[in-house]
């Protein structure tokens, strides 16, 4: 499920990620509402765009264009696993892998963490309660993986989603708090609590780092595919990450050129 505001720069690499796997995946696109994607018929976007409506970042719009992408990909009955990815985000291993991986999860993968400090504790807002309580007040990223299950608990809920429309607004921004608070409270053990799509803070600021052509090499994107140690299914893997952000227009080349030898598609 691709959540963009446009074009897709990073198409052609996702393209070559899906070649030869018709039947075991689809693809759901919300764009702006005025934006008319021009692919071609042999695409895998093609006419892949949803009804649509304006969303912006950290309020509650962008969590209905999350609901809306899943409530059109839960119309497929075959669809088990749903991804939300942005336009700027890549596939980190090939096609085969990224499937086994989900297929054999016993967990969703949603980050949700309690953070105490202004930036997570710090939004609440009492009037959340009953309904959640600041000891359940949970933070995470908004790209996630959840299962069939999580998908239509996400839709149907009407419970939690009054309460952050009117109390989570900026400075609290509903995207970071809204799936993962509810899914905590109501699914906990179905909660691998983090994210699946890799992503780097250092630089510091309110957006993570961007990376262009002169940041891919081989080393950087093996760094990304096994830089971390995670728990998965109870065991401690090296594989924490199937996908990754943020990548600008300009690291399409050299991803295209690597991704044979190093993310092994292409």
């Amino acid at each position: 499920m691709f959540l963009t505001r446009g074009p897709l720069p990073l198409a052609p690499l996702w393209e070559r990620f899906f070649r030869g796997h018709d039947g075991l995946y689809s693809v759901y696109v919300h764009a702006l509402p005025s934006y008319r994607a021009n692919f071609t018929t042999d695409s895998v976007f093609y006419r892949r765009q949803i009804p649509s409506k304006v969303a912006e970042w950290g309020e509650m719009t962008m969590c209905d264009a999350e609901r809306r992408l899943l409530a059109n990909a839960l119309l497929d009955i075959s669809n088990e696993w749903f991804v939300l990815v942005s336009e700027s985000c890549i596939p980190i291993f090939n096609f085969n892998t990224t499937y086994r991986y989900l297929q054999n999860s016993s967990q969703s993968f949603v980050m949700a963490f309690d953070d105490p400090g202004p930036y997570g504790r710090g939004r609440y807002n009492w009037n959340m309660t009953p309904e959640v309580e600041l000891t359940q007040w949970r933070k995470g990223s908004q790209w996630f993986e959840v299962n069939r299950e999580l998908a239509i608990e996400i839709v149907r809920d009407t419970l939690y989603y009054p309460k952050f429309k009117e109390f989570c607004r900026p400075h609290c921004y509903v995207d970071e708090h809204y799936f993962p608070t509810m899914l905590t409270i109501e699914a906990p053990q179905s909660l691998a609590n983090r994210s699946i799509t890799w992503v780097d803070w250092s630089r510091g600021g309110a957006h993570p780092a961007t990376f262009g052509r002169g940041d891919i090499t081989e080393e950087f994107l093996r760094r990304v595919q096994e830089g971390r140690t995670c728990l998965y299914n109870g065991q401690n893997s090296t594989m924490c990450f199937l996908f990754a952000r943020k990548f600008a227009p300009s690291a399409l080349e050299p991803l295209l050129e690597l991704a044979p030898t190093v993310l092994g598609f292409g």
